[in-house]
């Protein structure tokens, strides 16, 4: 990962830096929130217990069905509504709320279906997140629902007096029957929905397949391995791929074993994409990817192999003499096995960082605590942006594992913002993935007051221990700082409607808050303001889902992470804590969600638009500056 190649780099050069530093071994309440094992909280055998997020129904399973009931009830009031007014701003506000109402249960059940410990919730859950999309589908070939709205935007007069936020959402509004098939006859119709379900159910199970891990007979394994994996019986179990491990054939048996093509996955995929292309074709597209990439910055899939064939040329020369330094890093480490293999980049790449570094990998842990990180984003949070975290005690209830850790989001001016759930911590059944969840979008309600957006960030971080708390390696500060920047575009987008909430853009816009936050993480100014040991308060600093939700996307991250580049060149590179950058960026970009077209908030932080070009060299950029960052460190 960048950010961990970053942090390794300028550690070298930073203990001069930090070493004069004063430092104090107390912690902000936040940090020393995350810094101590969760306490057992006492059983309340008279108070009541609230419901999953607060949600009163969901003290118990049963109350998904009660949820997705009233929602669909609600759908069906909304629905005649905007059938039977004149078409208006209302209509408009009519949608959002009918999206509202849906995406409320949706949402939250998309999170509890893969992450609740109670295989009773997971499965009202996934029950839940089904009927709920049916329903969607079915609304989005509903001809009477399109038609109140298509007559909105017709009308010219009227389309031209609804500001650009509302005529943008009506837009999207208006996009998302068409892709669904519209204006097809009612035979073909009712074929998109099911096709559409289809598409639904198999992506759920796709996904479920990614992260379960894989049984091996013991025998079959050196018995000197066995007690790196889980064993249970005469066999072992592999959940991951071991990238880091030391031993080789650690390493190898991992890969091998949880990569072993799984002959159901492998039927499950196949059908998966040979129903969106089903569907794409159906509703009029010539491909999946020409669907998909509608709306996006890219717009579709000629740019993005445009953009992906010329940044492959520029890189193709350097990518061969990193692999030859990884071949002469494995040769001069085991002679006898020098070939490198498929299981041997991530870790012969982090044995040269750390070389090169002078720094041991292992060094890194206790200066970079949990509760540090979390001082640390804090700190620039409330320097950049004028925004503090604040923990608070979850109702009982309110959670669903005893170590999740709940966050107010407070802005210095204008109070509170929302509420991030912080599910960071390892756990039986939990996914080995880091995300983040939008549980509840924000938008102004119908009284004028605003609905608060509510999030989860789940990360896999190892439990804190009886003598230390959880340290943290490069790559997972990395990714800390990284979904901290997409709860932070959700709470502090500003949008009406919650269609265009936060992170509900493009999915090419949506990474670049989140990649823009690593440059801040591996920037040495901004880690010398939290980076210290544990103890003793010294400075110092450091299966593939993505084809369900990335789907035809996956090129978002190389071009996300160039607008990020860019954004931080201009604006961050020489003050990564300059107020009057940070609030242009929040003016620009955070604040609009998706209400905005993507292309026009880059264009509007740059002050140009950028060509195909620009990305490229943007990335090309920044390896050069890796480069020249790499030699200096290591003079």
């Amino acid at each position: 990962m960048r950010g961990a190649m970053l942090c390794a780099r300028r550690l070298g050069g930073l203990r001069a830096r930090l070493g004069a530093r004063q430092v104090s071994t107390s912690w902000s309440p936040v940090g020393a929130a995350f810094n101590v094992r969760p306490q057992g909280r006492r059983l309340d055998l008279f108070g009541e217990r609230q419901g999953l997020f607060g949600v009163p129904a969901l003290r118990a399973p049963e109350g998904f069905r009660v949820a997705q009931e009233r929602a669909l009830r609600r759908t069906e009031q909304l629905v005649a509504r905007a059938c039977s007014l004149p078409p208006g701003p209302q209509t408009v506000l009519l949608f959002d709320e009918l999206s509202d109402a849906l995406c409320r249960v949706a949402d939250l059940a998309d999170f509890v279906r893969i992450a609740h410990p109670e295989a009773a919730f997971r499965e009202a859950a996934e029950e839940a997140c089904r009927s709920i999309g049916t329903a969607v589908e079915k609304l989005n070939t509903n001809v009477e629902l399109y038609q109140s709205l298509q007559k909105l935007l017709a009308d010219e007069r009227l389309a031209n007096s609804l500001d650009p936020e509302t005529r943008r959402v009506a837009e999207l509004f208006l996009f998302d029957f068409e892709i669904s098939g519209i204006h097809l006859d009612n035979d073909k119709r009712r074929r998109a929905v099911d096709l559409n379900v289809k598409i639904l159910d198999l992506s759920s199970t796709f996904l479920m397949g990614t992260n379960l891990p894989v049984k091996a007979e013991k025998h079959l394994l050196p018995e000197r391995v066995w007690h790196h994996f889980e064993v249970a019986g005469d066999h072992v179990v592999v959940d991951g791929l071991r990238a880091e491990a030391p031993d080789d054939l650690v390493r190898e048996a991992a890969y091998k074993i949880f990569l072993y093509p799984n002959a159901g996955q492998l039927k499950c995929l196949e059908e998966l994409l040979s129903n969106r292309d089903l569907l794409a074709k159906l509703v009029g597209y010539e491909s999946f990817s020409h669907r998909a990439l509608q709306g996006t910055m890219a717009r579709s899939p000629e740019t993005v192999m445009q953009f992906l064939e010329k940044l492959s040329d520029k890189l193709s020369e350097r990518t061969m003499k990193d692999f030859e330094m990884m071949r002469g890093m494995k040769m001069k480490l085991n002679p006898q096995n020098s070939e490198l293999m498929p299981w041997d980049p991530p870790y012969y790449s982090s044995l040269i960082r750390a070389e090169r570094s002078s720094v041991e990998p292992g060094a890194y842990g206790p200066f970079f605590s949990l509760g540090a990180c979390m001082d640390g984003l804090d700190v620039l949070l409330g320097r950049l942006l004028g925004v503090s975290l604040r923990v608070q005690q979850p109702a009982p209830g309110e959670v669903w594992a005893q170590d999740v850790r709940k966050l107010a989001v407070v802005h210095e001016s204008e109070g509170l913002l929302g509420y991030i759930y912080c599910d960071f911590f390892q756990r039986a059944d939990k996914p080995h993935q880091d995300c983040h969840f939008t549980i509840r979008g924000g938008r102004v309600r119908e009284d004028g007051s605003y609905q608060l957006p509510v999030v989860v960030l789940m990360l896999n971080l190892p439990q804190p221990s009886r003598d230390s708390p959880t340290l943290l390696t490069p790559g997972m500060m990395e990714n800390l700082f990284h979904e901290m920047g997409h709860a932070m575009h959700s709470m502090l987008g500003r949008t009406r409607y919650q269609h265009v909430t936060g992170t509900r853009c493009p999915t090419d816009f949506a990474e670049v808050p989140s990649i823009l936050m690593e440059y801040f993480a591996a920037d040495y100014r901004v880690m010398q303001q939290f980076a210290r040991h544990y103890q003793t308060g010294q400075a110092w600093q450091l299966r593939f889902s993505h084809l369900v939700g990335y789907g035809a996307k996956y090129y978002s991250y190389l071009m996300s992470r160039a607008v990020a580049s860019m954004v931080w060149r201009e604006c961050f590179l020489q003050d990564p804590f300059n107020r009057a950058a940070g609030e242009r960026y929040r003016r620009e970009m955070l604040a609009h969600g998706g209400g905005k077209e993507p292309l026009l908030m880059v264009e509007g932080m740059l002050q140009k638009r950028p060509s195909i070009d620009d990305f490229v060299n943007a990335l090309v950029c920044d390896l050069d500056l890796d480069a020249e960052s790499f030699l200096a460190d290591s003079e």
